[in-house]
């Protein structure tokens, strides 16, 4: 099944909590589907990266570091869903 809508819509979902990658919404993706997740999730990680935030804005960090620790989850799970089923990426 195709992805609906944009993969950088769901990669922003998932940085900001909206949208959850479990295995069992993932077995609705094709392979390339799931590429294009991963490479869209590595690209909203970079700009979230990117962002200076002042060291005294305690809270900004705290949420940044958060939208980071979703995205590198969501990550680990798909990675391991394909490693699972066999699923070259």
């Amino acid at each position: 099944m195709a992805i609906a809508g944009s993969p950088k819509k769901i990669a922003q979902d998932v940085r900001d909590g909206f949208f959850v990658v479990s295995p069992p919404m993932l077995r609705q993706y094709t392979p390339q589907d799931m590429k294009t997740v991963l490479s869209n999730l590595a690209m909203v990680a970079r700009e979230l990266r990117g962002e200076v935030i002042p060291l005294e804005d305690v809270m900004g960090l705290k949420r940044r570091n958060m939208q980071l620790s979703r995205l590198n989850q969501a990550e680990v799970i798909i990675r391991s869903h394909c490693k699972k089923r066999r699923i070259p990426i």
